[in-house]
């Protein structure tokens, strides 16, 4: 069988459990080729179809989502090792990374923080973004910080990355001009994708009945933590903005709203009240 028939069995074969049946049968194939999914596109649809495909789309029919099959994701300019006790990557995250560069321009933030950064995600990608920045980032799962670490070796960002085991910004007295996080706000009972609530860690996905649980815990913090002149980037729910932006209000925080490709407000962009943007 050639690529190109294999590509549409495969597209075939995923949709009943795939929202993305041909763009995971693209990923996949690729991946079996060792190639990338351009090059698969522009110049092997007539090549030999290699025999772990079939293998490899019969993971993803049981659940198991793209990116841990592959062990990799990309992230805004770079390339991320994931895999299982990480949260996957998501395209509405970059959103942060986009209210970040608006916010500060011209100029570059020195110091960065990721509460809960999984394998590095929201962290690598602003110290790829800024060059002259470094950055720590915290997270609850040894496992995530051991993506991380990987992570920022492999991208040759580890002398500029600092990675800590911790709850949230507890015992932290440092200031940070930028300062992202993407909490789990998920509310408990969700009803999520079979690919997500099935392999992706619950720890990184749900946070109390209403989803902003942990929200809560962290909005105190972030005052003695954010530099003057500084941003907090945080993600939410795509229903949550007015209620989270309450939490940061009244923490005498400013609020502005940015919304991800999907139209949903993704990320709270705060700046201190008490000393302007």
């Amino acid at each position: 069988m050639k690529v190109r028939e294999a590509l549409a069995a495969a597209t075939t074969r995923l949709a009943p459990s795939s929202d993305t049946p041909r763009l995971d049968a693209e990923l996949l194939l690729a991946f079996a080729l060792g190639i990338e999914r351009e090059a698969l596109l522009l110049g092997r649809m007539d090549s030999d179809a290699p025999l772990a495909l079939d293998t490899l789309v019969a993971r993803r029919v049981a659940g198991e989502p793209v990116a841990y099959i592959t062990g990799t994701r990309a992230f805004w300019t770079i390339e991320l090792k994931v895999g299982p006790g990480v949260l996957v990557p998501r395209p509405d995250s970059e959103t942060l990374i986009e209210a970040a560069v608006a916010h500060f321009g011209d100029r570059a933030p020195s110091t960065v923080l990721d509460l809960g950064t999984g394998p590095g995600t929201l962290l690598l990608a602003a110290l790829a973004q800024w060059p002259d920045a470094r950055g720590l980032g915290i997270d609850a799962s040894e496992q995530a910080l051991g993506y991380a670490r990987q992570n920022a070796e492999a991208l040759g960002l580890a002398e500029r990355a600092r990675f800590a085991i911790g709850d949230w910004a507890e015992g932290l007295d440092e200031s940070f001009d930028l300062i992202l996080c993407n909490p789990p706000y998920v509310e408990k009972g969700a009803d999520l994708p079979r690919d997500v609530a099935e392999w992706e860690p619950h720890l990184a996905l749900f946070a109390e009945v209403d989803g902003l649980g942990e929200i809560r815990r962290i909005a105190p913090d972030l005052p003695r933590l954010l530099a003057p002149g500084g941003l907090a980037c945080i993600e939410i729910g795509a229903d949550q903005a007015e209620s989270a932006s309450s939490l940061f209000e009244a923490e005498d925080f400013a609020v502005a709203q940015h919304r991800d490709l999907g139209g949903h407000i993704r990320c709270l962009a705060l700046t201190r009240c008490d000393s302007g943007s």
